[in-house]
């Protein structure tokens, strides 16, 4: 009886997985496998992450057990556990869906090459992107560092299917486990309010989302109090829902409504920015680390805890910063567009180094990846590919303004400035005492003060900036 292993990564799903498939299509016995890697050059899941990956293995090792295939978690080397694995149960075969963070193809290879030496038939597959990275390049055969070619690029191509379901296996096997010593942190119970983790969430999610909310999508993604986003981000990041099947759901919606087309278009545009994301993860030294602009590796950034703090903590007194930080700490999500506001006040107004804030984000977020989480961060902060010019610099209380005009989202998350009026919510610290004390608010006390003046920080993040751009 041909037994075959499927080791499973950021792919948690039974549908569209081409390593499961391929192992249940030829094997009698399919074992699948979750490593909780400790190999040196893999990052390990922030805090909110490794919730949300609890829960999701949890709901995967149901949905596996119900075609026949057994879920084993374990944690150490990958090798190693792939290695002990393999012999345990005389897999003939193993299968995985291809990763692309350079430290991560280093481990796949030699695991590759150590089991074909001991005779075990190795299959990688494409499963986590719409095309892998190498087969999308410039017409000069480079990699692309702009996104809108690589949006024209891409969409002009084939995307393939998403496959089929694995038919039912042999039932005679042990049951999968999962908890693998695994404790749920005190504060997971905030988290847990505001998701449902899994394979079936995350294609209700995308239903709901066409159905209901992409006719806004264009118009309505930038304003925060505004339930016109998908939230597929933390599905997709675990691979409970392949860019695929949303890709395929997406235009079989257009094509059914075609009033929709636009719509749907800009929403698939913002997909293909995380292909593009692992484009640059492939093709690039590590993007965590590394400033992908030469001319931003010498930047002098600002050592400042008692700034980093305070914006980790939403008290900066800029209304809209601290919204986005305290949703972020309470949900384990930010809205996209507040995202780039709290990235460019702490490398742009704080001149904070960006790693800093790629790091709080990666343990805080539920959907923190290798390749979206460092890229934007980059992309922000000016050091990334196709980034915004150094000098385009985000007001945060103008663009709260503009994209929170009524306040609503600021005073959801930022309740000690609630009772301002619309005109000084987004700037508490520009409002005359008297509004102020009707407001019931003392600054420094209540609400804190602007951390710093956003003007004098703006001259001093282009003095920076500029100085590395006239020398490069």
């Amino acid at each position: 009886m041909a037994t075959h292993l499927v080791w499973l990564r950021n792919d948690l799903r039974v549908s569209d997985n081409p390593a499961l498939l391929a192992a249940c299509q030829s094997g009698d016995r399919v074992v699948a496998l979750f490593v909780h890697e400790t190999n040196e050059n893999t990052r390990a899941p922030g805090a909110a992450a490794r919730w949300w990956l609890h829960e999701s293995l949890c709901s995967l090792a149901q949905s596996l057990d119900d075609i026949g295939v057994e879920l084993r978690v374990e944690s150490g080397l990958a090798g190693s556990v792939v290695d002990k694995l393999c012999h345990e149960i005389g897999a003939e075969a193993v299968h995985w869906n291809r990763r692309y963070a350079p430290g991560q193809r280093d481990i796949d290879a030699g695991i590759k090459s150590s089991l074909r030496g001991a005779g075990i038939s190795v299959s990688s597959h494409a499963g986590n992107v719409l095309l892998e990275p190498w087969e999308i390049e410039t017409g000069q055969g480079k990699p692309y560092s702009v996104f809108t070619p690589f949006w024209k690029a891409l969409k002009e191509r084939h995307i393939a299917p998403p496959l089929k379901r694995p038919q039912l296996h042999d039932k005679g096997r042990r049951r999968s486990e999962t908890d693998n010593g695994y404790r749920q942190p005190r504060w997971a119970e905030k988290l847990s309010a505001h998701w449902t983790i899994g394979e079936a969430a995350a294609q209700d999610a995308l239903e709901a989302f066409l159905k209901h909310h992409v006719h806004d999508y264009p118009g309505g993604r930038d304003f925060p109090a505004r339930d016109a986003t998908s939230r597929l981000s933390p599905h997709l990041r675990f691979g409970e829902i392949s860019a695929r099947q949303i890709w395929h759901s997406a235009k079989a919606f257009a094509h059914a409504h075609p009033d929709q087309s636009a719509a749907v278009d800009k929403f698939l545009s913002e997909l293909t920015w995380r292909d593009f994301s692992y484009h640059q993860l492939f093709h690039r030294d590590d993007i965590a680390s590394v400033p992908m602009q030469e001319k931003y590796r010498d930047l002098k950034w600002r050592h400042a805890p008692a700034q980093l703090k305070a914006w980790q903590a939403g008290q900066t007194g800029i209304p809209i910063i601290d919204a986005g930080m305290r949703e972020l700490w309470e949900t384990g999500y930010m809205h996209n567009r507040v995202r780039m506001l709290v990235a460019s006040f702490l490398t742009k107004n704080l001149l904070i180094d960006w790693r800093q804030g790629e790091n709080w984000f990666w343990d805080c977020l539920v959907d923190a990846d290798d390749a979206n989480n460092p890229a934007s961060w980059q992309w922000v902060a000016g050091s990334g590919l196709d980034a915004a010019p150094y000098f385009r610099i985000f007001n945060p209380a103008t663009q709260g303004q503009r994209f929170d005009p009524n306040g609503d989202y600021v005073r959801n998350w930022v309740p000690e400035v609630a009772q301002l009026p619309d005109k000084f919510i987004h700037d508490p610290s520009g409002a005359p005492d008297e509004v102020l004390m009707q407001a019931g608010i003392q600054l420094g006390q209540e609400y804190p003060r602007a951390l710093v003046d956003l003007k004098e920080t703006r001259r001093r993040a282009l003095d920076a900036f500029g100085a590395l751009s006239a020398d490069g």
